[in-house]
């Protein structure tokens, strides 16, 4: 039901003609209160730290030649992005787990947290797989005293948890993906969100860029556990800070009993880091802002690609974004 809802949403967004798409932007931004406005400021320039006017290739594509030519929720959350735009401005964009930096500005869903990372200009792709998020009515305090994990084990990091804690009794741990030749695969059955969610204690574990579960997990009653994080998407994770929002173990989980007694035996703080990592989920659980927010990444792209003077003229969703354009 909810693949259904995000393909029917995008196929009729996708019919919105330009003049109502720049009504709508006009709207948003002109009821912005100040505070909000600032807000917003940090996160788009977040984003989107290039400052400075850059050029594209020729071999750029233009809006206008935008194809599917990658996964369907890819395009699909690009498109309903940069549609409103002038059909002949060029971008860069890559689609898929994306841990290394572009040599040139690109649209991207992730990038690698630490170095110079400006060329990575991140957006909300694949947002069906990686925004979801849950109603915990558990209170920390009355969940088991247990860590769980489900995911796919063939990584270094993940083996290297099963390896260690596969059998540990305060551990409920295993790999769901397809059991290779290895003796010891630790391949268990799925276990659900809701069912995780009894747990006090929630693994998450970067694959090949971000750990899917990490935001599910911030918007419960539930303590997210990681080693220390490498990659960021639209979520910020690299504004994460470790064991204000999340609880930090070593990379090679050898601290990970420690933690969970020490937050057992102290769940006032425990409660502390759930409720910081709710109030940092809520900022993006606004969908207006949330879509707002892309346009303005966007629009800064393309001005910054074109010198800073983007032509307005003929391109409504342009002119309305130049009116109010936090400066």
């Amino acid at each position: 039901m909810r693949k259904l809802k995000y393909y029917l949403t995008n196929a009729l967004y996708s019919m919105i003609p330009q003049s109502m798409l720049s009504y709508y932007v006009d709207k948003q931004l002109k009821s912005l209160p100040e505070a909000t406005r600032n807000r917003l400021q940090e996160r788009v320039d977040y984003y989107i730290k290039i400052h400075a006017a850059f050029s594209l290739s020729q071999q750029s594509p233009k809006i206008g030649q935008f194809k599917k030519e990658c996964g369907s929720t890819y395009f699909f959350d690009l498109l309903k992005v940069i549609k409103g735009f002038d059909r002949d401005l060029q971008f860069n964009f890559i689609h898929g787990d994306v841990t290394d930096v572009p040599a040139t500005p690109t649209f991207v869903k992730s990038r690698p947290i630490n170095g110079d990372n400006r060329n990575s200009v991140l957006l909300k792709l694949n947002e069906i797989r990686h925004y979801r998020f849950v109603k915990d009515n558990l209170e920390f305090r009355h969940k088991k005293n247990m860590a769980v994990w489900r995911g796919s084990g063939f990584r270094p990091n993940r083996r290297a948890l099963l390896d260690k804690l596969y059998y540990h009794e305060r551990c409920d741990l295993g790999r769901t993906d397809k059991e290779d030749d290895d003796q010891l695969a630790y391949v268990v059955p799925k276990i659900s969100i809701e069912d995780q969610l009894n747990f006090k204690f929630i693994l998450s574990l970067e694959g090949k860029d971000v750990a899917t579960n990490l935001k599910w997990i911030m918007s419960s009653n539930s303590l997210a556990v990681s080693p220390k994080l490498n990659y960021e998407t639209w979520f910020m994770e690299g504004k994460l800070i470790p064991n204000v929002h999340y609880v930090q173990i070593k990379d090679d989980f050898s601290d990970l009993i420690e933690k969970m007694d020490y937050y057992h035996s102290h769940p006032e703080e425990a409660e502390r880091i759930i409720k910081n990592a709710n109030q940092w989920v809520e900022q993006f659980q606004n969908p207006y802002e949330e879509r707002l927010l892309s346009y303005l990444v966007a629009y800064k792209y393309f001005n910054l690609s074109k010198g800073g003077h983007l032509p307005q003229r003929d391109h409504p969703l342009i002119a309305s974004i130049a009116k109010y354009v936090l400066k």
